[in-house]
């Protein structure tokens, strides 16, 4: 396999924002994630691993095939 291969990483929305500064909730919403258990795929780069690291205590991270 390449080093060089683009890599993607599911996360999953796993607890609620309620009760979260709006700033935690900007950075959920800005990654696309809408509700409890939602999915979506991002690009794995340093900006999403910033957002990432926002928020890391609600939200699960898998690394997927590109």
């Amino acid at each position: 396999m390449s080093a060089n291969r683009p890599r993607n990483l599911a996360i999953t929305l796993r607890r609620s924002v309620i009760g979260y500064p709006r700033e935690k909730r900007d950075v959920v919403r800005s990654l696309g994630l809408r509700r409890i258990r939602h999915t979506v795929i991002r690009a794995d780069t340093p900006q999403t691993r910033g957002m990432i690291a926002q928020i890391f205590h609600l939200i699960d991270v898998k690394e997927v095939p590109a």
